[in-house]
């Protein structure tokens, strides 16, 4: 999962502002992935297997059931699919662990602390990927004059800030999935930025343990903007919210 990105574009207004890079390599569905034509004697892809299963035990709501016995709304069926497919794209191409899907506002800004969960514009993942995918440019600089203070030579020091050694450990992120044909704005995005905190929460640790181990530099809101083409293709950018300082070459 490459760290670099291809190419950054920066847009400011005087409401919201998101910095976009991107964030890893494109990815194809493997043959052992690829739509197969459906017959008896074949079996469901990992993904339709996965999809299916979340149908079974969720299903659509009753349309003639009346307000009082409605369940609380939830998010169309499409949009949970969208995730479902990303989820698994993440786990199965780039090895992600701790995969969860939040539909609900949680870890959001103090503001919203004592206030009930509030449905989120869309389901949204968080995860934690097998190297880091940002690293802030102040600590970039920090890192590699730790490094040099060790005596460490240059390229050792490439490699450890590269190759996501022990002193630049994974964080947990964010990930929007969406669609290439959509439309987004600068409200969407911060549609979704005002729902989630800066940090995803992780449910196997108790908050002291959570706070224990955020970054100095992660200050700022940011996801990973999942986009997948109609030949179930995805792209990841990652996008700020605001105008972060750029990254040292």
């Amino acid at each position: 999962m490459a760290t670099a990105a291809a190419t950054t574009t920066t847009t400011t207004t005087t409401t919201t502002t998101t910095t976009t890079s991107q964030a890893m390599p494109p990815t194809r569905p493997s043959a052992a992935e690829a739509p197969q034509p459906q017959s008896p004697q074949h079996a469901l892809s990992a993904l339709q297997t996965l999809i299916d299963a979340s149908h079974a035990s969720d299903p659509d709501p009753d349309p003639g059931a009346s307000p009082k016995d409605a369940a609380p709304p939830t998010h169309p069926r499409h949009l949970h699919d969208l995730a479902l497919q990303v989820l698994h794209n993440l786990q199965h191409q780039h090895r992600w662990t701790s995969l969860r899907i939040h539909t609900h506002s949680c870890g959001a800004s103090p503001t919203w602390k004592n206030t009930a969960p509030r449905l989120l514009p869309r389901p949204l993942l968080s995860g934690l990927p097998p190297q880091r995918l940002y690293i802030h440019p102040d600590e970039q600089i920090a890192l590699l004059q730790a490094q040099k203070d060790r005596g460490e030579g240059e390229k050792q020091q490439q490699q450890g800030l590269a190759l996501g050694g022990d002193k630049v450990r994974a964080e947990r992120e964010w990930v929007c999935p969406s669609q290439l044909r959509e439309k987004w704005s600068l409200r969407r995005f911060g549609e979704v930025f005002d729902g989630i905190g800066v940090v995803p929460p992780d449910e196997d640790e108790d908050e002291e343990e959570q706070e224990g181990k955020e970054s100095e530099w992660r200050t700022t809101k940011r996801v990973l903007l999942a986009t997948v083409d109609d030949d179930s293709t995805v792209v990841y950018y990652i996008v700020h919210d605001g105008i972060v300082k750029p990254r040292q070459n």
